[in-house]
């Protein structure tokens, strides 16, 4: 089993800047991808980054890049997703979640470990 802890969520004013963390536990790091999900109301689950904890270019979503930046650390076992030029669009729940880096498979339901969530409310 994996658990995954995310922190950072909150409200900000549009064009402000956020840091999202997770804290990954209960399985060997490296052997993880774990991305950034992201849901909003009436919406579908949309996967906005990922990154391999072996190393490898992160993916971003189009609606992201140049906004956003990915990163994990492996002392700490965390990956955390940078979030600037914030707009009303990126208000949702955002949780982390993870898979085996061998799972070929792409999406959000890919994904089979995920935490609990925690809310970004983008305001304009």
């Amino acid at each position: 089993q994996v658990q995954l802890v995310e922190s950072g969520g909150g409200a900000v004013q549009a064009g402000g800047s956020l840091r999202l963390s997770c804290v990954v536990s209960g399985r060997a790091f490296a052997l993880l991808t774990v991305a950034w999900i992201r849901q909003a109301p009436g919406k579908e689950r949309e996967l906005v980054a990922a990154i391999s904890a072996a190393g490898g270019s992160p993916y971003y979503e189009d609606s992201v890049k140049g906004r956003f930046s990915v990163a994990r650390d492996l002392a700490k076992n965390s990956v955390y997703l940078n979030m600037n030029s914030l707009n009303s669009e990126d208000t949702a729940v955002y949780y982390c979640a993870a898979k085996s880096r061998f799972e070929s498979k792409r999406g959000p339901s890919a994904y089979n470990f995920w935490g609990q969530g925690t809310q970004v409310t983008v305001s304009s």
